[in-house]
């Protein structure tokens, strides 16, 4: 896509997130709801003057409800911004948070407004339960059964499968198109990239290790903000994280997707998890308007896609073209964040970018530009620890960027994930 010299700058002021609480096993202490209007809130005792600024609200949500379709408003209401802000969500599976991030930043550098607060929500452990399509039509023929008779007939043909209820989380993790769940696509990647148990588990125990020391050098603090559950419970980090993990213990995790000999494990996998997470974007004007010192600048985005049982390789497609525009090599990058769906799928695309042949036959290169070093890579952990709450993760990614920046000192980051039924999406922000 051809960027236009007119562009406005787009600078993030703020942001924060919620923890990202890991589910057990049933309905957390919070939806989704909950969880963005209780970041919002946080972000509007910070920045008062600005929030009240705000020109609209766009909230990516990979799962959203029957209860708030769009989740955005109910949200945004919710959170104090008045009925007169408008809201609206967007969905792009795991890229539903950084796409609301791009939205805004492609709104505000086109002119079209000033202010706006974009960011992304799930509460995957209140994914709803569903009836099987067979005991939708048993109790369609029950209903419009006329006499008792009839009414009879039709209660005979229940039979007790037709109880059993599905998890629509589980649906919704697997590609409509080629029938594969997102682990079954990593364990693709790992058998295509010769990508070994050993490796993956490895690279699991390092993201919760770094995960960890953030935690516990206090890294996380202003980006991580408690939340209040009704009872009075405080939330206030992310308690996936498990730092005595070690390399014997995850070596004793069965295979999840493909048993006996897959690679992928409940171990290497991101976690099912609820959080929310906010971004405040302004026009540089906007900001100094308000005296307010951003955190940094959105310099550009890019989406790609490519097969959907290879969706594991989004980054490769959707980072590369977007580093060649702005002739950036990956040594210009100081920070990375990839979004850890499965630590095979993270090492796949390193693999990709160190390949010869694959960067010259798909990416167009003479030569490969990697790899990424991994003391730049994911430096604070990612959501094999974390925890990947579908639709807030995107902008998670960016916002830690963003922060790392500040911390490390450094200049540019990319912030990259991919995203289920083939894509890829990645945005180049930069330190002011």
């Amino acid at each position: 896509m051809a960027r236009s010299a007119e562009r406005r700058r787009v600078v993030v002021i703020d942001g924060c997130r919620t923890p990202f609480l890991k589910a057990r096993g049933k309905p957390g202490p919070f939806s989704a709801v909950d969880l963005a209007a209780a970041a919002g809130r946080t972000l509007r005792l910070r920045r008062p003057e600005m929030m009240a600024a705000v020109q609209e609200v766009i909230l990516g949500c990979g799962a959203p409800t029957s209860e708030a379709p769009n989740t955005a408003r109910v949200a945004a209401l919710r959170m104090g911004m008045g009925e007169k802000v408008p809201a609206f969500s967007v969905q792009r599976n795991c890229g539903s948070g950084m796409q609301a991030i791009d939205t805004a930043y492609k709104y505000i550098a086109a002119g079209e407004a000033d202010i706006l607060l974009a960011g992304g929500v799930d509460a995957l452990s209140h994914a709803p339960l569903e009836l099987p399509e067979e005991t939708v039509r048993w109790l369609a023929k029950l209903s419009t059964a006329k006499s008792p008779q009839a009414k009879l007939a039709a209660v005979a043909e229940f039979r007790p499968r037709m109880a059993r209820p599905e998890v629509s989380l589980m649906k919704g993790l697997t590609d409509d198109v080629v029938k594969l769940n997102m682990g079954q696509t990593a364990e693709v990647l790992a058998h295509e990239w010769r990508i070994r148990r050993h490796a993956a588990d490895r690279y699991a125990m390092e993201s919760h290790q770094r995960l960890a020391r953030a935690q516990r050098e206090g890294w996380l603090e202003d980006e991580v903000v408690p939340v209040f559950s009704a009872d009075g419970e405080m939330f206030d980090r992310d308690d996936g994280v498990r730092p005595d993990t070690d390399m014997d213990a995850l070596s004793d995790l069965e295979p999840n997707f493909e048993p006996p000999y897959g690679q992928v494990t409940p171990g290497n996998s991101s976690q099912v998890t609820d959080g929310a997470c906010w971004t405040l974007l302004a026009s540089e004007a906007a900001a100094e308007r308000f005296g307010a010192e951003p955190l940094g600048e959105i310099i550009d985005s890019e989406w790609a896609a490519l097969d959907p049982a290879r969706m594991g390789l989004g980054p490769v497609l959707s980072v590369t073209p977007m580093l060649k525009r702005h002739d950036l090599a990956f040594a210009d990058v100081d920070l990375w964040e990839l979004n850890e769906a499965f630590a095979a799928q993270v090492l796949a695309c390193l693999a990709a970018w160190s390949d010869a042949d694959f960067c010259r036959d798909r990416l167009g290169l003479e030569a490969p530009p990697g790899p990424i070093a991994r003391d730049r890579l994911n430096i604070d952990g990612g959501a094999i620890a974390l925890g990947h709450p579908v639709g807030a993760s995107g902008a998670r990614i960016v916002l830690h960027a963003l922060n790392a920046l500040q911390r490390e000192g450094g200049s540019r980051a990319v912030a990259t994930e991919c995203i289920g039924g083939g894509q890829g999406g990645a945005m180049l922000v930069q330190r002011l």
